[in-house]
């Protein structure tokens, strides 16, 4: 009993009791209980440091790789940019013309083929598990049959996959440390000097270039000179009509080649075609070529010959985990309702469908084309890729698109963002609203006339 005195008594001497009532009950026997002074406690309350709080940290080490990519990638950069704009100029009507993102409609006979295998999963008779992993056979028969008739390419040479982007990694996990990389992109290409060596036009696709240092393919990369060590870049230039000269490049065991080119729009020649599927069979390499805007290219000489597309075959059929013909949709490729579109593409119906909304972005490229030669700028691209590159001969390619972010409220690209090749260009994509495509030559013309 005197344990629950001493203990009442201490509870209501170390704290506030002006929450406790007057009370009567056994208050003769609490009058009598003597509490010693000695026996009174202080405590006190103090935050415990954070590192002290963690009750358990991983012993597993993040791959050291990721920290050697560089803050300020290219679109987010633009759109933080653009955001800023905007809070400067609430009331601005921005126009967008920078990221190569499309605007029109998909037509109707591509999501009304996707809407009823959609729709068909919900019934019994119509729904399917895991598709085949290498995409429905139907589609895969009509990539083949559509795109390379009879040059040799057969429905399981294709494989349908989520996205060239991904299959740029899965490329190199496949041949981690074994070979070499030809990125043809913008405006030159890239060697790796280690045992994987990485050749690259100046310009590319920048998810090219992550993905190898993500992968441990890169030194470092250099402030100075804006490159990463490891990689030898390659400059294609107007001078060399934007393609290499390959004497000059050393020996790489896988080729990556974009043609029609983003962002410079041009398309390599039959003969350029020639020289590079001639080194390639001199070293020994495997060429893997991005070909996202063959749909819009014009030249006829750029056709793959015979000799290239057999070339590409057997050497993909060295690579089968990684032997991808890639179909690019708006969704995920690998999801049925997804594939089903895809093959509605390929109907007659649907590539008539897809020429037209083709001839609606061509339309767009030949109208900011003659604006930028009507004010006297150098204009390349614009007959065989969805994108007009403009230069501006000795300007840092971030002012002239902060200039006319700045003046005209106009979203471009700034070239420096595809590599080094790229300075003193910006990219205007055709990808957009008529009605914005004409406002935006307006503007344009407003301010550099």
């Amino acid at each position: 009993m005197s344990l629950m005195n001493n203990l009442s008594t201490s509870m209501i001497s170390s704290s506030s009791s002006a929450f406790l009532a007057p009370t009567s009950f056994n208050s003769s026997r609490t009058q009598n209980v003597s509490v010693p002074l000695q026996s009174l406690r202080i405590v006190k309350c103090i935050t415990t440091p954070q590192e002290q709080q963690t009750a358990y940290k991983t012993k597993v080490s993040c791959n050291a790789n990721i920290a050697k990519l560089q803050a300020g990638y290219l679109f987010p950069e633009a759109a933080r940019r653009r955001a800023a704009h905007l809070l400067k100029y609430p009331n601005a009507q921005v126009i967008s013309l920078g990221i190569g993102d499309t605007t029109e409609p998909i037509p109707d006979v591509i999501t009304s083929a996707m809407a009823k295998r959609s729709h068909a999963l919900s019934t019994l008779e119509g729904y399917s598990g895991y598709g085949a992993e290498q995409g429905e056979k139907a589609l895969r028969v009509a990539l083949a049959s559509t795109f390379y008739g009879n040059l040799g390419i057969e429905e399981e040479d294709i494989f349908v996959s989520d996205g060239a982007k991904c299959d740029t990694a899965r490329l190199q996990t496949r041949h981690l440390f074994m070979f070499a990389l030809v990125m043809s992109g913008l405006g030159g290409w890239v060697s790796y000097k280690t045992s994987f060596c990485l050749s690259k036009f100046c310009y590319s696709v920048q998810a090219y270039v992550d993905s190898s240092v993500i992968m441990g393919q890169t030194g470092h990369f250099q402030k100075d000179v804006e490159r990463f060590t490891n990689i030898e870049y390659m400059r294609c230039t107007p001078e060399n009509g934007f393609f290499p000269d390959l004497s000059n490049v050393a020996r790489t065991d896988i080729i990556f080649f974009c043609s029609p080119n983003n962002p410079t729009g041009a398309a390599a020649t039959r003969e350029q075609l020639t020289r590079l599927v001639q080194f390639e069979k001199d070293n020994g390499s495997i060429i893997v070529y991005d070909s996202a805007y063959a749909c819009i290219c014009q030249m006829k000489t750029h056709v793959l010959s015979l000799k290239f597309l057999e070339q590409k075959r057997l050497q993909l059929k060295q690579l089968p985990l990684t032997s991808t013909v890639l179909f690019a949709l708006a969704l995920m490729a690998r999801l049925i309702f997804s594939q089903a579109g895809g093959l509605a593409c390929l109907s007659p119906e649907g590539l008539e469908a897809m020429q037209e909304v083709i001839g609606f972005y061509k339309e767009n490229t030949k109208i900011i084309v003659e604006t930028f030669n009507s004010i006297g700028f150098e204009v390349y691209g614009g007959q065989n890729a969805p994108y007009v590159w403009v230069h501006f001969p000795g300007r840092n390619s971030w002012d002239v698109f902060s200039e006319i972010l700045e003046k005209t409220h106009i979203v471009t690209t700034p070239g420096s963002g595809f590599g080094p090749g790229g300075e003193g260009f910006i990219r205007v994509s055709a990808f957009g609203h008529r009605e914005n495509v004409l406002e935006a030559c307006r503007r344009f013309k407003q301010l550099y006339n």
